[in-house]
């Protein structure tokens, strides 16, 4: 898959224009929010010298931008609007992410909103106490290993920013899903597990507020999809990965 293209145009804007010139962009980015090519665009004015402008527009790709959006019916009303200050660019460049990012910890991790390993541990406890007492799930989890409910507990710790503690003691991605090969899980079972999930995070205590468990619940719903296709007999082995970071309003780069 061709990778995603970050274009960076620098402005310099003088003062007595910055105004109309925020305008125009705010009319331009209709065409940016519509255009399939666009990702994500984000204009930004520098504090210390206010007549610099950055427009940040991440593209699928440099060539969808080039040959895609440029060729498109959106690009014409796009530069009609910021045409008058093509003059003020001091750069137009597309720039390639490198392996070089992460989070501060100004926002905390789901791990650390949850409440920690001890939340997860509980949470993982009361789920498979309801597992085994549901006539759907039980017969998937009739040979329970006494410790298998503390080792989804590490996953699903790490899974949502905590230590490392299962990739160390177990293995990345491919360990897990490698244990529901021949599982045949029907999608009845997967929605029973979510649900069933979604009361234990109740009764554990989980947070309520909406965007931890918006964020929750697309991981279970994205585990559970991954769950039904490794059961499956058409299921191939995905390729080494590590265990999957989830984070608010984020998920991985692979499917399986």
């Amino acid at each position: 898959m061709t990778a995603q293209s970050v274009e960076y145009i620098r402005y310099r804007i003088p003062e007595q224009r910055s105004a109309q010139f925020l305008a125009a962009y705010t009319r331009a980015a209709r065409q940016l929010a519509a255009a399939p090519q666009c990702v994500a665009y984000e204009l930004s004015r520098c504090e210390e010298d206010p007549e610099h402008f950055v427009l940040r527009i991440t593209w699928t790709s440099t060539e969808a931008h080039l040959e895609g959006f440029r060729r498109s019916d959106l690009f014409p009303p796009f530069l009609a609007e910021i045409g008058p200050y093509v003059e003020d660019i001091e750069e137009m460049r597309h720039y390639r992410p490198t392996d070089v990012r992460g989070d501060g910890s100004a926002v905390p991790t789901l791990y650390d909103w949850a409440g920690g390993a001890e939340a997860f541990s509980r949470l993982t406890e009361v789920f498979y106490d309801k597992v085994l007492k549901d006539d759907l799930l039980a017969p998937l989890f009739a040979d329970l290993a006494p410790e298998h409910a503390a080792h989804v507990a590490l996953w699903v710790a790490e899974v949502f920013g905590g230590p490392a503690a299962y990739s160390e003691t177990r293995g990345g991605h491919g360990h897990m899903v490698a244990r529901h090969f021949g599982k045949h899980i029907t999608e009845p079972q997967r929605r029973r597990w979510v649900n069933l999930v979604q009361d234990a995070a109740d009764d554990a205590g989980l947070p309520t507020d909406a965007e931890f468990r918006s964020a929750f619940v697309a991981y279970v719903e994205w585990g559970t999809r991954l769950a039904v296709y490794f059961s499956g007999p058409d299921a191939q082995p995905p390729a080494e990965q590590p265990v999957p970071r989830w984070s608010w309003g984020s998920m991985p780069p692979y499917q399986g």
